[in-house]
């Protein structure tokens, strides 16, 4: 039960990060992708690829753990970009 709700909860994250994105860009009026896109992102896919390896899908398990280095160098990216001197 415990691993049903720790599979759901990340699933759950996962799926806010589209919610962030539309309403984020409804706001702007154009399309945008905000910093909280990235983190729940990788929140989800990190809690995603721990429930893959407790279930043991190895095609789970490519997915997210491939999708991690992704969420992670957009946050890096992201980050770099907001320290460049004027």
């Amino acid at each position: 039960m415990l691993w049903l709700a720790i599979g759901f909860s990340a699933q759950a994250c996962f799926f806010s990060r589209f919610l962030v994105q539309w309403i984020a860009s409804e706001r702007q009026k154009r399309s945008v992708i905000p910093m909280a896109f990235w983190y729940l992102s990788l929140a989800g896919g990190l809690g995603l690829l721990t429930y893959a390896i407790h279930v043991g899908d190895p095609v789970f398990i490519l997915g997210q753990s491939m999708g991690a280095f992704i969420y992670l160098r957009n946050i890096w990216l992201r980050n770099q970009e907001n320290n460049l001197p004027e």
